[in-house]
């Protein structure tokens, strides 16, 4: 795995051999999902939510590329502290790393972001309702993005916000825009 393009661009991430309930976003997914963002959106200053953090590859995309702010949220410690580690060993600054379940995370949480980003298990039996949740608290700011990962097996056409979806093979992006 590597950081495609942006300040990071050609690092390469080591994530741990083992690593639990994680299924690293490919780097073809990865740099379709880059060109579809930056040709509709400007990430330089972005304040940005990473769910579901895994490896932080899409956090370190997202830096690499001027998010101005990122909060990756990650519940495997091993997960957790390989992200922070990383971080550090990047020089990223403008990011913090919160250890903790998805969905109490955003049960509880009172902020808005420009972009988030959902990169759940794809076995997750929970993941279709990611997208309600966060449109109903309010998670986006006006024009905000919201893109989640999924396979083919999942359609979201028919959720509120609801605005394209991107296959690439057994990935699927679904964009969701608030506008």
């Amino acid at each position: 795995m590597r950081i495609i393009s942006g300040k990071y661009g050609g690092r390469k991430i080591h994530p741990p051999v083992k690593m639990p309930f994680t299924r690293p976003t490919t780097d073809i997914a990865k740099e379709g999902l880059f060109n579809i963002l930056q040709n509709n959106r400007d990430i330089e200053g972005m304040d940005t939510l990473d769910l579901f953090g895994g490896t932080g590859s899409i956090s370190y995309e997202l830096a690499s590329r001027g998010a101005s702010k990122l909060t990756i949220v990650e519940k495997d410690p091993k997960m957790h502290a390989f992200i922070s580690c990383k971080l550090i060993e990047f020089g990223i600054d403008n990011a913090k790393v919160v250890r903790e379940d998805v969905f109490q995370f955003i049960d509880h949480c009172n902020l808005q972001y420009d972009f988030i980003f959902a990169g759940p298990p794809y076995a997750l039996k929970r993941l279709d309702e990611i997208p309600l949740l966060i449109v109903e608290k309010g998670l986006l700011k006006k024009n905000g993005w919201f893109i989640i990962e999924h396979t083919p097996d999942h359609n979201f056409e028919k959720e509120r916000l609801f605005k394209t979806s991107r296959n690439y093979g057994t990935t699927v992006f679904s964009i969701f825009v608030n506008s």
